[in-house]
């Protein structure tokens, strides 16, 4: 099938034609000092002239993409827009932030990523520098992994966390549905804050599976005090390979760690401050034990009488240090509960060889004291396993 291509240069063409329907490389304004306006008339009589050029016109457009370098031009520019398109036939459009503009004052472009665990894997390369380089202060970046831990429908199961860990990527891990609104939002301003991309597990049963939800409330995010590096955490044009995105990302982590401090997403679930006994779950791990405590008549009444309490983690790494071992400190016994490789139990580990608090007297998970083997790695853990 023929494709015609109009002012082909060494780099690229200014429109193409193929299958009756027209392509327009991005325009701008011949004049950059006209006000925005100005501008704006000029892009649009420039698609007005190549429209023609290929037998087609404004009446017949698609799709529209505009690009501001400042939203505070919203205005001025759809008025001259509303003028020009054609009456009737005004197309889907979308109008973002010019990211990367030095110009830009204001963004408001967030972006979540998908891919079932095998895409990760394949895509570890683009999310790994993604996460290096950066985010937006006013837009984020969620990466959301499918994660197939039952091998229910991959080629083998999966585990996205270990990805993560290694791009030195925070990540989120919802046991439900209705977290998935709460910890998308968090998400999102953690990645403005810290520069960092976010990651977001999504495993297959709770992907599956359906509940009524009540839409929270907008949430205002506490905004820490920190000082951050000279160029700051954030994405940035002139960025070249060299030791300092290294060294920047050891400045996101530090930020997380604020942000996380300022805004808990763990939580202690019945908050018993003499707990001789501590639990530590996370994901859909949590429901398990909390149907498993059911089913061994283990309610709030019983947990209380026995000074059993459960610390429910909401972002698996980095573990929030402060608040993890506030919870663990002077416990007589910890279990932590975790589908898959052990991850938040391996922090509370490396977190303990130099803490100068009291550590918890035991600590189990996937092996018991002893050595022998406890809750398995492998498979999906269940309430009656």
């Amino acid at each position: 099938m023929s494709i015609q291509r109009f002012d082909v240069g060494t780099r690229m063409s200014e429109m193409a034609v193929h299958q009756g329907v027209v392509y327009l490389a991005g325009q701008v304004a011949d004049d950059d000092r006209a006000d925005v306006a100005g501008q704006t008339q000029q892009v649009l009589a420039a698609v007005d002239a190549l429209l023609a050029r290929a037998g087609s016109d404004k009446s017949r457009i698609l799709r529209a993409q505009i690009y501001l370098a400042d939203m505070a031009d919203f205005a001025a520019m759809n008025e001259v827009w509303e003028a020009w398109v054609a009456p009737g036939n005004a197309p889907p459009r979308a109008t973002v932030q010019a990211a990367l503009d030095p110009a830009c004052d204001v963004e408001g472009v967030f972006s979540m990523w998908y891919g079932k665990g095998p895409g990760v894997d394949r895509s570890g390369d683009a999310l790994r520098h993604g996460n290096a380089y950066g985010s937006s202060p006013k837009g984020g970046v969620l990466v959301v992994a499918g994660d197939d831990h039952g091998c229910v429908s991959s080629s083998m199961p999966h585990q996205s966390d270990v990805a993560f860990m290694a791009w030195f990527m925070p990540t989120l891990n919802p046991s439900n549905v209705a977290e998935y609104l709460s910890f998308g939002e968090y998400g999102l301003a953690l990645s403005r804050f810290s520069g960092t991309w976010v990651g977001f597990k999504a495993i297959s049963e709770t992907v599956e599976s359906a509940q009524s939800v009540v839409l929270p409330a907008d949430r205002t995010f506490v905004i820490p005090p920190f000082d951050a590096p000279p160029g700051g955490l954030h994405v940035r044009a002139s960025d070249m390979p060299s030791p300092q995105i290294e060294t920047r990302i050891e400045a996101k982590l530090a930020a997380v760690e604020a942000f996380v401090e300022a805004n808990p997403i763990d939580r202690r679930i019945y908050d018993i401050p003499d707990a001789r006994f501590g639990i530590v779950t996370t994901g859909k791990a949590h429901l398990d034990l909390m149907e498993a405590m059911r089913l061994l008549g283990l309610g709030e009444a019983e947990c209380r009488r026995y000074g059993i309490d459960i610390y429910k983690v909401g972002m698996v790494w980095p573990l929030a240090r402060r608040d993890a071992l506030a919870f663990v400190q002077e416990k007589r016994e910890v279990l932590v509960v975790e589908e898959k490789r052990g991850i938040i139990e391996s922090q509370f580990k490396e977190y303990f060889y130099d803490w100068p608090g009291h550590k918890p007297q035991k600590m189990v998970g996937k092996h018991r004291a002893a050595g022998d083997p406890l809750l398995p790695w492998t498979g999906e853990l269940t309430p009656l396993a």
